[in-house]
């Protein structure tokens, strides 16, 4: 080797292509990795089935609701069926700072409004109307297949789940596109953010009206048939929809793709990759320092607002309780110096660049699949706006970590610096003083329906938040 390239070896700072430096072991971990993570995907498209799936599995790996005051060192709390606060344990006392990793639950999707059943005067089809959550792309969500999932809540407060769409014996529904035969003046001559008008979005639900043989002209038949059937199969009327949390999502698996299944396509992966990886990692701690805890945080996708968003109460209202149950001091002071002594991954994912539009990334700071887990500094938009922006000991201490424990990482940016960007829940954080970073796997045609993601970097997320837990 020339001393050129030895120190070209030595000094520059090169990304790791997963696939060529992992042993045939590694590979095969993250393959059967994957398999675990694709069944989480298919059973959780929503926000409420994510909660209910880790409430089977905090039970089943013995882990004790915080309130009931036990004497585990694996405690949880969930909250409003909508977030929970996961936690192990260590040695050290709580109040020296915690190891948290946040994640958010909820991703990009279509609702239904509170009102949203009618009859079509001009069609007599049924439809109900709909509203957005998140950042979409309006024009990828016609014409596709589409299930619906939630709850409904009975007079009494009895909550009646619903899912229909996923089984292939049960139908789907779809908001269709104009025809292309016809769209040159309504959407071809518009802007791509334009052609698509959110009150257009309307779900087709059903066709055949109610046949009456003594009354000929039975009024909205259509939608009298499809409240009927509704009470048949979920014993409600038009009222219990009004309060009704309804999503469409799309229907359908987690898919391996490429024709090596290295990569996988399916809806939620921003940011169910990071819930699963993260959790994971903290049901599989060995022998911890510091107190491990796993945040599942609501509503990122519209600003963390909410009661069960990161800008509510919750995680550090747990993180009081948990001092008060491993019997230090949980007075006011002592909560916000545990804070300031804390370390926080904001585990969210990363724009991965694109082939088909490299344009709009800097190769050089951008993540790349198969490359391994993104350190991000920092997102935002222009200059920074909206960002938390890691500070360097931190950011080079969680490298140090990587680096030692031979776990893929690479930095990573949200595309150019005047392209766009956007946020992540770190800001909000990091407004309680603790040390907090960027960490997560790069996801390219990230809030489209299909997001596809590398095994080799979702496998090395778990990894490399393990680590955290463990190491730092």
């Amino acid at each position: 080797m020339k001393k050129s390239e030895e120190l070209m070896k030595k000094l520059k700072y090169q990304r790791k292509h997963f696939w060529k430096v992992s042993s045939i072991k590694e590979k095969k971990e993250a393959f059967g990795f994957a398999e675990n993570y694709k069944s989480f995907l298919n059973s959780c498209k929503t926000v409420r089935e994510s909660i209910e799936y880790f409430e089977k599995e905090l039970e089943k790996r013995k882990f004790s609701d915080i309130s009931k005051n036990r004497k585990e060192n694996k405690v949880f709390r969930i909250s409003r069926n909508k977030n929970a606060a996961i936690a192990v344990i260590g040695k050290k006392p709580i109040s020296e700072g915690v190891n948290l990793i946040v994640s958010h639950i909820d991703s990009p999707r279509v609702d239904l409004k509170q009102n949203p059943l009618f009859e079509d005067d001009t069609t007599n089809l049924g439809l109900m109307k709909t509203h957005y959550y998140g950042g979409i792309k309006k024009y990828q969500w016609l014409s596709t297949p589409l299930a619906l999932h939630g709850v409904i809540v009975k007079p009494g407060g009895k909550i009646v789940k619903v899912s229909i769409g996923e089984d292939e014996n049960e139908p789907v529904f779809t908001m269709p596109d104009l025809l292309p035969h016809l769209a040159r003046k309504e959407q071809y001559t518009k802007k791509i953010g334009e052609a698509i008008n959110a009150d257009t979005m309307k779900l087709f639900f059903n066709s055949i009206p109610y046949i009456e043989n003594k009354d000929k002209d039975v009024k909205e038949a259509v939608k009298l048939n499809a409240l009927i059937l509704l009470n048949e199969k979920y014993g409600v009327v038009e009222e219990n929809l009004l309060s009704a949390e309804l999503e469409l999502v799309p229907a359908g698996k987690a898919r391996d793709c490429g024709i090596d299944k290295s990569m996988i396509l399916a809806y939620g992966q921003d940011d169910r990759v990071c819930v699963y990886t993260s959790s994971k990692a903290v049901f599989d701690v060995n022998d911890l320092k510091k107190t491990a805890i796993v945040y599942l945080a609501d509503k990122e996708e519209i600003g963390s607002e909410s009661n069960t968003g990161a800008k509510s109460v919750f995680i550090i209202d747990f993180i009081a309780d948990l001092l008060k149950y491993n019997k230090e001091s949980f007075d006011s002071s002592t909560l916000r110096k545990t804070l300031i002594n804390s370390q926080i991954i904001s585990a969210d994912v990363n724009a991965g660049i694109n082939p088909n539009f490299p344009q709009v990334h800097e190769k050089e700071n951008a993540v790349h699949l198969g490359f391994g887990v993104s350190v991000t500094k920092y997102t935002g938009s222009g200059g920074k706006s909206g960002s938390n922006d890691a500070n360097a000991e931190f950011n080079a201490k969680i490298i140090d970590l990587f680096n030692q424990e031979k776990i893929n990482w690479q930095i990573g940016a949200l595309g150019k610096v005047d392209e766009g960007g956007g946020g992540t829940i770190a800001k909000f954080m990091a407004e309680h003083g603790a040390e907090v970073i960027d960490c997560g796997p790069g996801v390219l045609s990230m809030h489209a329906l299909y997001e596809l993601t590398s095994k080799a970097d979702v496998y090395s997320a778990y990894k490399a938040y393990k680590a955290f837990f463990e190491k730092a």
